[in-house]
């Protein structure tokens, strides 16, 4: 017995026995908790993505993944912006009247900034990936007339460098402008519009 008249084995044994019913009621309302909060796959499937493109040059495409397709993000020169001024006879829907963008973008630039183009890199045919084919003329194996864009060798649909699609081709709709935002000059955010609002 202490001083105090508590038996100090029964006030040991108490405390690692509160000690042990604390731990355990952790361990076992872990698995309740990790229940209740989304897997990282799952934050990943529909999250906004956040990227870089201060080192992009200009000419160049760079691919992310969001919601698990390629997106496209292209820094065009001003020849590329010019040619878009170009094409418009031989383009199925050069207004971007009956294609997929948010309601922001200019509808023949297709984007917020005309110097930075972002798409999904996927074909509004039968989802193939078209390749990223840039560079006009002959170069690009597509013909002397070809003003640069993209093409899907699935079944041959064209698009132009503000991914509008050309007459002709299977692909009915220009390729998909996804909801994004700029953080800051060089810092795009993929997956959050203008006002704040995620994808659907």
């Amino acid at each position: 017995m202490s001083k105090d008249g508590v038996d100090a084995r029964r006030r040991r044994l108490l405390q690692i026995t509160t000690g042990l019913g604390v731990v355990g009621s952790a361990f076992a309302a872990a698995p309740f908790a990790l229940s209740m909060m989304p897997s990282a796959r799952a934050r990943a499937a529909g999250a906004p993505v956040e990227i870089d493109i201060g080192k992009l040059e200009p000419g160049m495409v760079r691919t992310e993944e969001w919601r698990g397709k390629p997106v496209w993000f292209l820094r065009r020169t001003p020849e590329m912006l010019n040619s878009l001024k170009q094409d418009q006879a031989f383009l199925a829907d050069p207004a971007s009247q009956k294609s997929d963008q948010p309601a922001y973008v200019d509808p023949q630039t297709r984007s917020i900034k005309p110097e930075t183009l972002i798409l999904v890199g996927i074909c509004t045919h039968l989802g193939c990936s078209p390749d990223k084919r840039v560079e006009a003329g002959g170069a690009s194996g597509l013909g002397p007339d070809w003003p640069g864009g993209f093409f899907c060798p699935c079944h041959g649909s064209k698009f132009d460098l503000a991914g509008r699609v050309f007459k002709n081709v299977p692909a009915p709709t220009n390729l998909v402008v996804p909801p994004h935002s700029y953080k800051d000059d060089n810092t795009i955010i993929v997956g959050v519009d203008t006002k704040g609002k995620g994808a659907a």
